[in-house]
Protein backbone atom coordinates (compact mmCIF):
# COMPACT_ATOMS: atom_id res chain seq x y z
CA UNK A 1 0.00 0.00 0.00
CA UNK A 2 1.46 3.35 -1.05
CA UNK A 3 1.76 6.20 1.38
CA UNK A 4 0.04 9.17 -0.19
CA UNK A 5 1.22 12.73 -0.24
CA UNK A 6 -0.52 14.95 2.30
CA UNK A 7 -1.27 18.48 1.13
CA UNK A 8 -1.20 21.50 3.37
CA UNK A 9 0.84 20.16 6.25
CA UNK A 10 2.67 22.84 8.23
CA UNK A 11 6.46 22.81 8.14
CA UNK A 12 8.06 22.59 11.57
CA UNK A 13 10.66 25.03 12.82
CA UNK A 14 13.60 23.10 11.31
CA UNK A 15 14.05 20.26 8.85
CA UNK A 16 16.94 17.81 8.81
CA UNK A 17 19.08 16.90 5.80
CA UNK A 18 20.33 13.33 5.45
CA UNK A 19 22.63 12.24 2.61
CA UNK A 20 23.77 9.00 1.02
CA UNK A 21 25.30 7.74 -2.19
CA UNK A 22 23.48 5.65 -4.77
CA UNK A 23 24.54 3.93 -7.99
CA UNK A 24 23.45 7.16 -9.73
CA UNK A 25 25.35 9.54 -7.46
CA UNK A 26 24.55 11.52 -4.32
CA UNK A 27 21.04 11.47 -2.94
CA UNK A 28 19.58 13.51 -0.08
CA UNK A 29 16.33 13.86 1.81
CA UNK A 30 14.99 16.81 3.77
CA UNK A 31 12.82 15.49 6.58
CA UNK A 32 10.82 16.24 9.67
CA UNK A 33 10.80 13.04 11.67
CA UNK A 34 9.78 10.31 9.22
CA UNK A 35 8.12 12.65 6.72
CA UNK A 36 10.03 13.68 3.58
CA UNK A 37 9.60 17.27 2.39
CA UNK A 38 12.18 17.13 -0.40
CA UNK A 39 14.44 14.51 -1.96
CA UNK A 40 16.66 14.17 -4.96
CA UNK A 41 19.93 13.36 -6.62
CA UNK A 42 21.95 16.08 -4.94
CA UNK A 43 23.98 16.53 -1.78
CA UNK A 44 22.84 20.14 -1.37
CA UNK A 45 20.43 20.97 1.43
CA UNK A 46 20.08 24.47 0.02
CA UNK A 47 19.01 23.07 -3.35
CA UNK A 48 16.40 20.78 -1.78
CA UNK A 49 15.12 23.56 0.47
CA UNK A 50 14.68 25.78 -2.56
CA UNK A 51 12.74 23.08 -4.44
CA UNK A 52 10.48 22.59 -1.43
CA UNK A 53 9.94 26.31 -0.90
CA UNK A 54 11.65 26.19 2.50
CA UNK A 55 14.11 28.74 3.88
CA UNK A 56 17.56 27.08 3.70
CA UNK A 57 18.34 28.57 7.12
CA UNK A 58 15.78 26.15 8.58
CA UNK A 59 17.81 23.13 7.46
CA UNK A 60 20.01 21.23 9.90
CA UNK A 61 22.38 18.53 8.73
CA UNK A 62 22.74 15.08 10.20
CA UNK A 63 25.32 12.37 9.67
CA UNK A 64 22.87 9.75 10.92
CA UNK A 65 21.00 7.43 8.64
CA UNK A 66 17.28 7.80 7.95
CA UNK A 67 14.52 5.34 7.08
CA UNK A 68 13.86 7.15 3.76
CA UNK A 69 17.48 6.54 2.76
CA UNK A 70 17.15 2.91 3.82
CA UNK A 71 14.19 2.70 1.43
CA UNK A 72 16.26 4.32 -1.35
CA UNK A 73 18.98 1.69 -0.86
CA UNK A 74 16.37 -1.09 -0.87
CA UNK A 75 14.93 0.33 -4.11
CA UNK A 76 18.34 0.21 -5.79
CA UNK A 77 18.83 -3.33 -4.43
CA UNK A 78 15.67 -4.41 -6.29
CA UNK A 79 12.84 -3.79 -3.80
CA UNK A 80 10.91 -1.40 -6.04
CA UNK A 81 8.07 -1.15 -3.51
CA UNK A 82 10.32 0.21 -0.76
CA UNK A 83 9.70 3.82 -1.79
CA UNK A 84 5.94 3.33 -1.59
CA UNK A 85 6.24 3.12 2.19
CA UNK A 86 7.98 6.50 2.56
CA UNK A 87 5.70 9.26 3.84
CA UNK A 88 5.91 12.56 1.97
CA UNK A 89 4.25 15.92 2.40
CA UNK A 90 3.20 18.50 -0.14
CA UNK A 91 3.86 22.16 0.56
CA UNK A 92 0.68 24.05 1.36
CA UNK A 93 1.08 26.53 -1.50
CA UNK A 94 0.48 24.07 -4.35
CA UNK A 95 -2.87 24.11 -6.08
CA UNK A 96 -5.36 21.26 -5.91
CA UNK A 97 -4.55 19.91 -9.39
CA UNK A 98 -0.82 19.73 -8.68
CA UNK A 99 -1.50 17.94 -5.39
CA UNK A 100 -3.78 15.44 -7.19
CA UNK A 101 -1.24 14.93 -9.97
CA UNK A 102 1.57 14.24 -7.52
CA UNK A 103 -0.63 11.84 -5.57
CA UNK A 104 -1.42 10.10 -8.88
CA UNK A 105 2.30 9.75 -9.55
CA UNK A 106 2.58 7.52 -6.50
CA UNK A 107 0.03 5.16 -8.07
CA UNK A 108 2.14 4.52 -11.20
CA UNK A 109 3.61 1.05 -10.68
CA UNK A 110 7.38 0.71 -10.82
CA UNK A 111 8.48 -0.69 -14.16
CA UNK A 112 5.71 1.11 -16.04
CA UNK A 113 5.25 4.59 -17.46
CA UNK A 114 2.34 6.91 -18.07
CA UNK A 115 2.10 9.86 -20.40
CA UNK A 116 1.56 13.43 -19.30
CA UNK A 117 -1.89 13.12 -20.93
CA UNK A 118 -2.71 10.06 -18.84
CA UNK A 119 -1.45 11.79 -15.70
CA UNK A 120 -3.68 14.81 -16.37
CA UNK A 121 -6.71 12.54 -16.81
CA UNK A 122 -5.92 10.53 -13.68
CA UNK A 123 -5.59 13.77 -11.71
CA UNK A 124 -9.09 14.77 -12.81
CA UNK A 125 -8.52 17.23 -15.66
CA UNK A 126 -7.77 15.57 -19.01
CA UNK A 127 -7.10 18.93 -20.66
CA UNK A 128 -4.45 19.96 -18.14
CA UNK A 129 -1.54 18.27 -19.90
CA UNK A 130 0.85 21.20 -19.41
CA UNK A 131 -0.15 21.45 -15.75
CA UNK A 132 0.62 17.74 -15.37
CA UNK A 133 4.04 18.40 -16.86
CA UNK A 134 4.52 21.29 -14.47
CA UNK A 135 3.55 19.09 -11.51
CA UNK A 136 6.37 16.74 -12.53
CA UNK A 137 8.88 19.49 -13.30
CA UNK A 138 8.39 21.15 -9.92
CA UNK A 139 8.21 17.94 -7.87
CA UNK A 140 10.43 18.51 -4.82
CA UNK A 141 10.44 14.83 -3.81
CA UNK A 142 12.25 13.26 -6.76
CA UNK A 143 12.40 9.47 -6.98
CA UNK A 144 10.04 8.93 -4.02
CA UNK A 145 7.23 10.72 -5.86
CA UNK A 146 8.12 9.02 -9.15
CA UNK A 147 7.78 11.73 -11.78
CA UNK A 148 10.51 9.88 -13.69
CA UNK A 149 7.77 7.40 -14.73
CA UNK A 150 6.01 10.00 -16.88
CA UNK A 151 6.91 10.29 -20.56
CA UNK A 152 5.65 12.13 -23.61
CA UNK A 153 2.84 10.69 -25.71
CA UNK A 154 5.35 9.65 -28.39
CA UNK A 155 7.30 7.67 -25.79
CA UNK A 156 10.23 10.07 -25.57
CA UNK A 157 11.44 10.90 -22.10
CA UNK A 158 10.45 14.55 -21.77
CA UNK A 159 12.42 16.18 -18.96
CA UNK A 160 13.70 15.39 -15.47
CA UNK A 161 15.05 17.81 -12.89
CA UNK A 162 18.15 15.69 -12.31
CA UNK A 163 18.82 15.05 -16.01
CA UNK A 164 17.70 12.62 -18.65
CA UNK A 165 20.60 10.24 -17.95
CA UNK A 166 19.26 9.67 -14.44
CA UNK A 167 15.65 9.37 -15.68
CA UNK A 168 16.75 6.84 -18.30
CA UNK A 169 18.75 4.88 -15.69
CA UNK A 170 15.82 4.83 -13.24
CA UNK A 171 13.45 3.52 -15.89
CA UNK A 172 15.98 0.87 -16.97
CA UNK A 173 16.54 -0.19 -13.34
CA UNK A 174 12.80 -0.54 -12.78
CA UNK A 175 12.25 -2.44 -16.03
CA UNK A 176 15.01 -4.90 -15.12
CA UNK A 177 13.84 -5.36 -11.52
CA UNK A 178 10.07 -5.46 -12.17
Amino acid sequence: MATKTAAGTQVRQHLTLHRTTTPLGPFAVLVDGETVYAAGFTASGKELATYAGIDPERVRESDEGHSALTAVHAYFAGDLGALDRVATVEKSTVGPFVAKARAALRDIPAGTTRTYTELAATAGNPGAIRAAGSACATNPVGLIIPCHRVVRTDGSLGGYLYGLDIKRALLAHEAAAA
